[in-house]
């Protein structure tokens, strides 16, 4: 189904989105926005794209599945709630802090060798308990604390130096990087840092799901299976309390899911359907229902993902409008 040989790396340019989604208020569009959507097929072709899904972009914390994958591979032995945590962009909440906690003792190290920039919880209701309470920014509750404390384990168990372990030159990132190109089944067109202070890989928004579909239709036992099922079992360890990614999971059987700041999604079935997404202007109000449009495009029954079709548009505290995909994206038009 997919092929072992690399495709070159991504085109750097300015993407040619299209619109994917409407704001509509009392009847009128009052706004649009832009992106690009693609839908895998169980075959791994592709069923359905619109806008650019060959451009390079950065999928910010929607490859964070991979990474796990490629730190799995190099012998991280985490499972369950921890190896999910180590896929996650979590909200902050205790049981997150915990894990990251957890991860760390295992490998001998404390809170003070994470890397990651401290900050406040990513979880709006946690967040605002930290500062009713007084408490400041962390490394700990920072939402990729999961990912830095497993890149430190993985670092420990291959006696990988941990100074540098953020360094693309570091062991550690090139192991990442391979797998990254190995996944997406492409080079990598360009390498910056992330928010967290990590290497951020450039890959195209097909290759993201490719990656997807590749690990959901893994063989059991493998890494890929591994961070797939972690991911599926324990969402919210993935995630947070009512995080949509996380209600997504619980909503859809056997569906991977993960989210990305600027307005990124990537999902993926057992049987290698997977969509990803990607919001021009990075707003979470059209990625969630674009993306819930994209995976009943894919086949995904349109019952289970009416939670999923965006929050109302209000006006005098009523609704009186909403987000809406744009009618491209309509199952009813063609099916996978």
């Amino acid at each position: 189904m997919y092929s072992s040989s690399l495709a070159q790396a991504p085109t750097l340019r300015e993407p040619l989105h299209a619109p994917v989604a409407h704001l509509v208020r009392g009847g009128v569009t009052e706004g649009v926005h832009h992106g690009s959507v693609v839908v895998l097929g169980t075959d791994g072709e592709v069923a359905f794209q619109l806008g650019d899904i060959e451009v390079a972009f950065y999928p910010r914390s929607a490859l964070k599945p991979v990474q796990a994958v490629a730190m799995v591979r190099a012998g991280l032995p985490l499972d369950g709630e921890l190896l999910s945590l180590a896929a996650a962009s979590h909200s902050g909440e205790e049981r997150h802090l915990a894990g990251a906690r957890r991860i760390l003792e295992e490998a001998g190290l404390t809170e003070d060798d994470l890397r990651n920039v401290p900050d406040m919880p990513f979880g709006r209701p946690v967040r605002d308990t930290w500062i009713r309470e007084g408490r400041g920014p962390s490394r700990l509750a920072q939402n990729c604390s999961g990912k830095h404390a497993a890149m430190l384990y993985t670092c420990k168990l291959n006696g990988w130096p941990l100074d540098g372990y953020l360094d693309p030159g570091h062991p550690l990132q090139q192991a990442i990087a391979e797998i990254v190109e190995d996944l997406t089944g492409q080079r990598i067109a360009h390498t910056t840092v992330d928010g967290c202070g990590a290497p951020l890989f450039s890959v195209s928004l097909h290759g993201l799901a490719r990656a997807a579909a590749r690990i959901t239709t893994a063989v059991p036992g493998t890494p890929e299976s591994r961070v797939a099922d972690a991911m599926r079992e324990q969402p919210e360890m993935a995630s947070g309390a009512g995080r949509d990614v996380a209600e997504l999971m619980r909503a859809v059987p056997g569906l991977l899911a993960k989210d990305g700041f600027e307005g990124v999604e990537v999902a993926a079935l057992p049987d290698g359907r997977a969509i990803a997404v990607k919001i021009s202007d990075g707003a979470d109000r059209a990625r969630v229902p674009v993306a819930a449009a994209a995976l009943a495009r894919a086949g995904v029954d349109p019952a289970l993902l009416t939670a999923f079709a965006g929050e109302p548009l209000l006006g005098g505290g009523e609704p009186v409008g909403s987000v809406r995909p744009a009618r491209a994206l309509d199952p009813v038009s063609a099916r996978v």
